[in-house]
């Protein structure tokens, strides 16, 4: 030590060839005695520990002797599994975890070869190339191979325009999809709101384009679906039709006819045809959309009911006036 109480080290290295014949005699004396243990151990007889304690249960016995091995790591793994589930049901993930997966498999696919790199469509009028395949739920991840041709037909038929479609995959890339579009066949009015429908009553459109204003206006509940028989009907007699403005289903029942100068035409319920084919007699024969009216009852099977317009209703008046006998001096009142 050194006159400050430190311990002083040696100037002096005794070099690495005393530290290497050190550590080789320990590391001998080690071994040895390892090897000294182990050799009483197998020569004198294992001392057996007796412990008294109860049979284990039946139940215990049979799990032990008939379960299968490794089904503790098969259950711990299925309690992870679960766990995973729920907190994906419980977060509301299901989507986000479908499609994580969806476009997982699809990938795979595509590096694979099997990207669709070809899309033909026919006969496709009203919707484009991408809305078809936006409905049919077709998108650049999508791969040919894991593509489910019966959900893209169900998704496209789901699409109002469309009334049927065929799809057909063509390995390795090539998708082609033939669809059949229903047609624009009137628009339809009710509370207040305007839609395109197809012949059939399907709405196509809750909203009306410039290119749909020349069909035919079809107002009230039940018009939609009973439009294609009316309007057909209709149809028969042009001189009728030519000056219709608009068709009205009355009380789901009958129909009115709207003219383009405002005239009301109250058609019965029955015997449309031939209410039709008298009007269009009296107005051939009589000129009767010209003359200055705006209503005719036709509900009644035995008699027309014309109702004349106010100025009408009033120069009639007038004229019964003065046709009225003027009353003699004399005559008793």
């Amino acid at each position: 030590m050194d006159g400050a109480g430190r311990l002083t080290r040696s100037l002096r290295s005794q070099g690495p060839q005393a530290d290497l014949k050190a550590a080789a005699i320990g590391a001998a004396v080690l071994l040895r005695e390892y090897i000294g243990v182990h050799l009483a151990r197998r020569r004198r007889p294992a001392r057996q520990n007796v412990i008294d304690r109860e049979p284990p249960n039946r139940f215990i016995q049979l799990v032990e002797r008939y379960l299968p091995r490794r089904v503790g790591l098969a259950a711990t793994l299925a309690i992870l599994f679960g766990s995973a589930g729920f907190g994906i049901v419980k977060g509301g993930h299901v989507d986000e975890f479908v499609a994580t997966l969806s476009d997982t498999r699809n990938a795979l696919a595509n590096t694979a070869g099997f990207r669709i790199t070809t899309v033909g469509i026919n006969g496709r009028k009203q919707l484009s190339q991408d809305e078809v395949l936006a409905i049919g739920g077709v998108n650049g991840r999508s791969s040919l191979l894991f593509l489910d041709a019966e959900t893209v037909r169900d998704r496209l038929k789901a699409n109002p325009w469309i009334a049927d479609a065929t799809i057909l995959k063509l390995y390795p890339g090539r998708l082609q999809i033939d669809i059949v579009e229903r047609t624009a066949f009137a628009l339809w009015q009710q509370d207040g709101r305007l839609s395109v429908i197809a012949a059939d009553g399907a709405v196509l459109e809750p909203y009306v384009s410039r290119r749909f204003l020349n069909l035919p206006l079809v107002v009230g509940k039940g018009a939609d679906s009973r439009a294609k028989d009316f309007l057909a009907l209709l149809d028969r007699y042009p001189q009728v039709r030519s000056v219709t403005k608009v068709a009205i289903f009355v009380g789901e029942r009958r129909w009115n006819l709207r003219l383009k100068d405002g005239l009301d035409i109250r058609l019965p319920e029955n015997d449309v045809g031939n209410a039709l084919a008298a009007l269009s007699k009296l107005d051939k024969d009589d000129r009767l959309f010209s003359r200055d009216i705006v209503a005719v009852d036709m509900r009644l099977p035995d008699r027309l009911v014309v109702q004349l317009s106010e100025d009408a209703g009033k120069a009639r008046d007038d004229l019964f006036k003065d046709k009225k006998p003027k009353k003699k001096p004399g005559d008793s009142a």
